[in-house]
């Protein structure tokens, strides 16, 4: 009996607790519905440029599901795959074939590699399969002739080998997909940790009635705000520090650009966290409820910050990685550090932050005003 009033208790408590009944039974469908159109959507094919490639091998390509580009020059291969976006650059001439891949996603790059591998030994069992034929003629010719000597018909000889020679504009050989995506999961830690401390920590404040005596001061709700942002931004700002300085020199990510660039975008990233935060404090009653925000606002950002590639995805899936930070984020992340581009790259992701901040902070101020009548 006693046992069953503890049970009954329970089933009472999860009843009254409509956000904890959704975390279990609604969220949970949620993910598993995006996890299921992220790995149903449709494959892209890498997109290669050629020059000097024969008839029959850009064919071979093309049936191996890549996109070819034909090109009428084989000059500076790097500008042809930066300003026209692609994968990868072959040029055949004087019997030796050169690739240059973009590879700041090294598994097209392997891909491309293989494709072309298999398209070149066609290529070559074709040219045998031509030459044993035209062998074949030339021993009827010689038959029919009756003439035994081999100098009185030609006989074909067989394609050189080709010179297989590859360049890398990203990284190289060695580089692995997970030299590909450490910028992004620097930014997502730094994200992930800054939501959850600022959360719990604003909302502790609430509970504790530190914020109830702020508030019957004169004190505005910006003032309140911009306090919280800076005395929570001072830590983040050492937590931002610390994760990227120790990726790159600890963990020898790759780094080609600015460390001061990526300690910008870290920290931008981690003042969008702490807004947001501290926003969606205001919607929590105690610590549980924070974590209970994780699956629906964290989650994705992980899922639509291009871990999973983009561009095969539905539309309205786009839109919905176009609305998270962390996209923004990951993206000026990569062309800092595996691309090594300067600040007018990444200005736009930038700016976006900046307006993610802004657009948190005033929602916050609201909050303020319609929860706590100020």
């Amino acid at each position: 009996m006693r046992i069953l009033a503890i049970v009954k208790r329970i089933a009472n408590q999860f009843k009254r607790d409509k956000r904890t009944l959704a975390l279990m039974f609604i969220a949970p469908l949620l993910l598993i519905t995006l996890l299921n159109f992220l790995f149903d959507s449709d494959s892209v094919n890498p997109k290669v440029g050629e020059y000097g490639l024969t008839d029959s091998m850009i064919t071979q390509l093309e049936k191996s599901d890549l996109s070819i580009k034909k090109y009428a020059n084989n000059t500076n291969p790097k500008d042809k795959i930066e300003k026209n976006d692609l994968d990868a650059f072959i040029d055949f001439s004087d019997n030796q074939l050169t690739i240059t891949y973009e590879n700041s996603d090294p598994s097209k790059s392997k891909q491309i590699a293989l494709k072309v591998q298999g398209a070149l030994l066609k290529e070559q069992q074709a040219n045998l399969k031509n030459a044993a034929k035209q062998l074949e003629g030339t021993m009827k010719q010689m038959q029919a002739s009756g003439n035994a000597n081999e100098s009185a018909v030609s006989i074909p000889k067989g394609e050189p080998n080709i010179q297989v020679e590859t360049h890398y504009v990203y990284g190289d050989k060695d580089t692995t997909f997970f030299d590909t995506i450490g910028p992004i999961f620097i930014g997502f830690f730094v994200f992930f940790f800054v939501f959850l401390i600022a959360g719990i920590s604003f909302l502790r404040e609430r509970t504790t009635g530190t914020l109830e005596r702020l508030m019957a001061t004169p004190i505005k709700r910006i003032e309140i705000e911009l306090g919280y942002m800076i005395g929570f931004g001072i830590f983040a700002l050492l937590q931002s520090v610390l994760v990227a300085v120790y990726s790159v020199q600890v963990l020898d990510m790759i780094q080609n650009g600015s460390i001061w660039y990526v300690l910008l975008i870290t920290l931008m990233l981690a003042m969008v966290s702490l807004a947001l935060g501290m926003l969606l404090s205001t919607f929590a009653n105690n610590e549980f409820q924070i974590i209970q925000f994780i699956p629906i606002v964290i989650v994705p950002q992980i899922l639509f910050c291009g871990i999973f590639p983009l561009e095969g995805m539905a539309d309205w899936l786009q839109w919905i990685a176009h609305i998270m930070p962390m996209y923004y984020g990951a993206q000026a992340l990569q062309s800092i550090m595996i691309k090594g581009e300067g600040f007018s790259s990444f200005a736009g992701d930038f700016y976006i932050l900046l307006l993610f901040i802004a657009a948190f902070l005033i929602l916050n101020i609201f909050a303020l005003k319609k929860y706590r009548k100020v």
